[in-house]
């Protein structure tokens, strides 16, 4: 019966979703509708419907809940009913390393390959190793946040006695286990920035120097200009984003981290802004692109799916654009800092031929940041000159 219950649930969730929203707030949304629906009844529809997409378009002549099983199996170290009831012969292998469950998959069903998990693989970035990319979806990403000066011991402290499993990387980096509520173990938010593993190594590309002014050109919520800042906060800063929303809640993510001295511009890169940034020249440019975002599906899962291969030339079209616009206002001999959440070619390493050969910049480095190594987002990041 309590098979049939969550079956049903699952069921349930798989029909009503449609790709429009992130899973995660889908399943908050649709929690809140169904509150009959107990605190086990949600982690464990939570946990197949990750598992789930995190199978991709693998197995596709199988049913789905026969496909869900075998998601489940990849995904988990503890077993559960649908393994039980759907794939029984494994149910006691579940603790297994990732390559030796794939391999008890293929010989239960010789038709399963990895490659159908990511649809894409013949696009990839060349320097990503392919089979440990494809095998890292089957694994949830870490939680990882970025310590502020002298906070380390104290916030390390705090969380082990939360009896969290921390991992401490070094001293101003610590990776947690995905889902901890860090609002309740670590109430003073100014003494910590959650920002991924891969999107911190970026900050190597920077290298500013004191009084320089830069700016951040695709800010968001302005992770990239706090870690800018962090290296050096002896800097001019201005952010920008199309999105006057992002802006807001950069403002409130400067206040808690103390960064009080900064322009703010609302501005869309794909229009002539000579009006507002006629008169500016900067030390350094970051332009952290909007990009297909593939190298965080470890965390969003149901993109495996939902993404559509066409979108990939639209988002290289996006970031030339955005790059052309942007560097007519960086001074000569000075870093722009071109960076993705991408894993494909066409939006790194094509995108940095485009700033070689139309618009003159001089490569100084460049490279993929390989999270799938370190249960992280993959990204890419290169520095270039203009010369």
């Amino acid at each position: 019966m309590r098979l049939e219950h969550q079956i049903k649930a699952f069921e349930l969730i798989l029909k009503s979703y449609d790709g429009a929203l992130p899973l995660h707030r889908f399943l908050v949304g649709h929690f809140k509708k169904y509150k009959q629906m107990g605190s086990s009844d949600r982690r464990w529809a939570s946990r197949y419907m990750y598992s789930f997409y995190r199978l991709g378009k693998a197995l596709p002549t199988e049913n789905t809940l026969q496909r869900l099983a075998v998601a489940d199996f990849l995904c988990n170290n503890t077993s559960s009913l649908m393994i039980e009831a759907y794939l029984p012969q494994l149910a006691g292998q579940v603790e297994l390393p990732i390559p030796a469950k794939l391999a008890l998959v293929g010989d239960v069903y010789p038709a399963f390959l990895l490659e159908d998990v990511f649809p894409f693989s013949g696009l990839l970035s060349p320097e990503i190793d392919k089979e440990a990319f494809l095998q890292s979806f089957f694994i949830q990403p870490d939680l990882f946040i970025r310590i502020q000066q002298n906070h380390s011991l104290g916030i390390l402290n705090t969380l082990k006695a939360a009896n969290v499993a921390v991992h401490d990387i070094d001293e101003k980096t610590f990776g947690l286990p995905n889902g901890t509520k860090l609002e309740q173990v670590l109430p003073n938010q100014g003494a910590y920035q959650v920002q991924d593993l891969s999107s911190q190594k970026t900050g190597a590309f920077f290298q500013p120097q004191k009084y320089d002014y830069w700016w951040d050109c695709c800010a968001a919520s302005g992770g990239k200009s706090l870690l800018l800042h962090d290296l050096e906060p002896k800097i001019e800063l201005l952010v920008s984003d199309v999105r006057e929303n992002s802006l807001r809640n950069l403002d409130e993510r400067f206040q808690m981290a103390g960064l009080k001295k900064y322009q703010k511009k609302v501005l869309d890169l794909l229009q002539n802004n000579d009006q507002e940034l006629h008169h500016y020249a900067f030390d350094g440019i970051i332009l952290d692109a909007p990009c297909s975002g593939s190298g965080t599906w470890g965390r969003t899962p149901e993109m495996l799916t939902t993404f559509e291969e066409h979108k990939i030339a639209y988002f290289n079209r996006l970031q030339t654009s955005i790059a052309a616009g942007v560097v007519k206002y960086l001074k000569e001999g000075k870093p722009l800092i071109y960076i993705t959440c991408s894993v494909f070619r066409q939006e790194n390493e094509d995108v940095v031929d485009y700033l070689q050969k139309e618009l003159g910049l001089s490569l100084e480095r460049m490279e993929v940041i390989k999270g799938y190594q370190d249960k992280a987002d993959t990204m890419f990041a290169a520095r270039l000159i203009k010369n």
